[in-house]
């Protein structure tokens, strides 16, 4: 239509073309607006039912791993309480050889120690402080000096320096109850690991080792003098 042919009825008529063309495509929009909307409704959805089942899933694992992990613990608690039980009757095989038949007792008595009786487990201290407080595995005594022995199924230099403490302490609570005693220390074990054997001779103590069912005091280094606390 040449400018010449525009009337005011055609203008008119293409305003209502124009209008109806952008009601169509709102209404169109609206459509797809419409129809996207529920497409991410229905993603929405799955996405949540996913959710929940790997929610779900990943619970079921937790849960699993955690009785596994419970499992496990009780069979290593009821492994180590076992150990700790074989190695309590280590240490009491041990004692039992080292007194069987005054074993150790003549082995003492052979080095010029009168040695009138023993205890086992001697326990000091119990109502006083915990640096008066202690326990000591084989007790050998008579009426002026006392033996006091650390009992190891595996003595390290470790179980010597707190044997060392141990006699420390037993002098202190000895002198709170008028104890005038000599207090000699020994450490014994079936097995004498590092330099343990050594670092006892040097610190005055003597070192006893479990030979199958009887028990030896290791011969002693030139000049050793056992230490009295």
């Amino acid at each position: 239509m040449s400018a010449q042919q525009l009337t005011y009825e055609s203008v008119l008529e293409l305003i209502r073309e124009h209008s109806r063309e952008m009601r169509e495509e709102h209404r169109e929009f609206r459509r797809s607006l419409k129809g996207q909307g529920a497409e991410f409704d229905r993603r929405m959805e799955e996405q949540r039912t996913e959710y929940a089942r790997e929610k779900k899933e990943r619970d079921a694992e937790f849960d699993r791993r955690m009785e596994e992990h419970r499992a496990e613990y009780a069979r290593e608690r009821k492994e180590l309480n076992k150990k700790i039980g074989d190695l309590s009757n280590s240490i009491g095989r041990i004692i039992e050889h080292m007194v069987a038949g005054d074993n150790i007792i003549r082995k003492f008595k052979a080095l010029n120690y009168e040695i009138e009786s023993h205890s086992r487990n001697k326990k000091f201290g119990h109502t006083l402080p915990k640096d008066l407080r202690g326990e000591i595995d084989l007790f050998l005594e008579n009426g002026g000096i006392a033996i006091l022995i650390e009992v190891k199924t595996t003595l390290e230099t470790k179980d010597v320096r707190k044997h060392m403490e141990c006699l420390e302490k037993f002098r202190r609570f000895a002198n709170i109850k008028k104890d005038s005693r000599r207090f000699i220390g020994a450490v014994a074990g079936a097995v004498i690991e590092g330099e343990a054997m050594d670092f006892a001779h040097e610190n005055g103590m003597y070192v006893i080792v479990q030979s199958g069912k009887t028990v030896e005091i290791v011969q002693t280094p030139e000049g050793f003098k056992a230490k009295e606390w």
